[in-house]
């Protein structure tokens, strides 16, 4: 019998999609894949290392995935991903535990490395990010949606963040091949692509001399099957008019834009090494608001950055009530060894960080009742994610992206299918979700 592996993946959308890689290749060489790590003869961890705490919850799940080791179900051990990237040899040499550190270069190999792992003594494989794997998935996400990574890596060095040292360059995939891929994509089911990069704005800078994504939109929006695409991770110095004239006249691309903004201080911007200012923060918001179809908007902002002060953080209040994001997620600063903001002076203190989370997630949840509210007695095209034990169906509109966002609850004297699109008239909401029944 062929040898079973088990992945269990850890951190973002661009990390799942390492993970299904990974998956493929195991798979064309004949390892048996099993989603219960009871089972599993070798089991794989791929982690995160953007901050601390995904740190530890990698090391934490490599200690638990130990147990069937332990118990003797589990042969071998193996940690992929940015953590065997950016601290393979401290892993390697403090974590006895693993059999094999990998790095985010190796994903084409894991076949081999498994292979060599199940033979061989320990070894960390660390290659420098130079070369970028792409290809064929295992999808790990419900069948008609997936995420569609079209670049790898970062030119950007904001002040607090690891990814450049983790990642790399910034690295796009051929569009050619980012069609291959979506089409296959679709023949197996797929209706919407998430596309995800580090920066997906600056996607084709560096294959094709200038930024690539709206060219690559119309590519991808003549794939029949296709009926959504979806756009996160778009900084907004780079979201220019030319890609928002796209999505307005584009009937395939959500109304919908992830922007992570920050922080919209100025003084704030610049020290967090951001390209964008907080004047041309303001003007692309002020052209979001007079889209026509209006565009929604999610967005993150970090709290609590060195020199944070109550005044910054009223700042990114006003902006909040003035703009009215539909989604937003916000984090207290992580002083991470290695960057340029772990020098600086006026870092602030962890009770204040919680309580500027805990203020400006106030504020926004007032937004989200008001935005929430207004949608009430609007009918919305829903994709259908699956059904629920009361009889409903579980769906989103445009402005709700899988996994991050709301959902919509939704009624109907028919059968649904995953997958379906509907229009569904909003009945009722909750404190972040949507009720509606499908309109006849």
């Amino acid at each position: 019998m062929s040898t079973k592996v088990g992945v269990v993946s850890l951190g973002c959308d661009k990390n799942r999609v390492d993970t299904e890689i990974m998956l493929y290749n195991l798979q064309q060489a004949g390892y048996q894949l099993t989603a219960s790590p009871q089972d599993a003869e070798v089991i794989i961890v791929n982690t995160c290392a953007f901050l601390e705490s995904a740190r530890r919850e990698a090391i934490d799940t490599a200690l638990e995935m130990f147990h069937f080791k332990e118990q003797g179900s589990c042969k071998k051990l193996i940690l992929t991903g940015c953590l065997g990237q950016k601290f393979g040899k401290e892993i390697f040499d403090g974590l006895d535990e693993v059999d094999a550190v990998v790095g985010t270069n190796e994903y084409d190999r894991i076949a081999e490395i498994v292979k060599e792992t199940l033979e061989g003594d320990r070894k960390l494989y660390n290659r420098s990010p130079e070369c970028l794997t792409f290809g064929s998935r295992v999808l790990t996400t419900p069948s008609h949606f997936a995420y569609l990574k079209i670049a790898d890596g970062c030119n950007n060095f904001c002040s607090y963040c690891l990814i450049p040292h983790i990642r790399g360059r910034f690295r796009s995939v051929p569009m050619q091949s980012l069609v291959e891929q979506a089409a296959l994509l679709a023949e197996r089911g797929v209706k919407e692509l998430i596309l995800v990069a580090q920066d997906t704005t600056k996607y084709g800078v560096d294959l094709y001399g200038k930024c690539s994504l709206v060219p690559l939109l119309r590519q991808l929006s003549g794939i029949e099957g296709i009926r959504r695409l979806r756009l996160l991770y778009c900084y907004p110095e780079l979201t220019d008019e030319q890609l928002i004239r796209e999505i307005e006249t584009n009937d395939k691309i959500a109304k919908y834009i992830d922007i992570p903004l920050q922080h919209v201080n100025g003084g704030m911007l610049k020290a967090m090494n951001r390209k964008s200012t907080a004047e041309g923060v303001r003007r692309l918001f002020d052209r979001l608001q007079r889209s026509y179809p209006k565009i929604q908007v999610r967005s993150t902002f970090i709290c609590g950055f060195p020199g944070e002060t109550p005044q910054t953080v009223e700042e990114v209040a006003e902006f909040l009530k003035r703009y009215k994001l539909r989604n937003v997620g916000f984090f207290a600063y992580s002083c991470e060894e290695g960057t340029v903001a772990a020098t600086m002076a006026q870092q602030v203190d962890g009770r204040k960080k919680n309580a500027y989370v805990r203020k400006l997630y106030g504020v926004q949840q007032s937004v989200v009742a008001e935005l929430l509210q207004s949608d009430v007695g609007k009918t919305y095209l829903c994709i259908v994610d699956e059904p629920c034990s009361d009889g409903t169906y579980k769906g989103r509109t445009e402005f709700m992206s899988p996994e991050i966002d709301g959902c919509v609850y939704i009624s109907s004297s028919k059968r649904l299918h995953a997958g379906d699109f509907v229009s569904v008239k909003i009945t009722d909401k909750t404190d972040y979700d949507l009720i509606g029944e499908v309109a006849e």
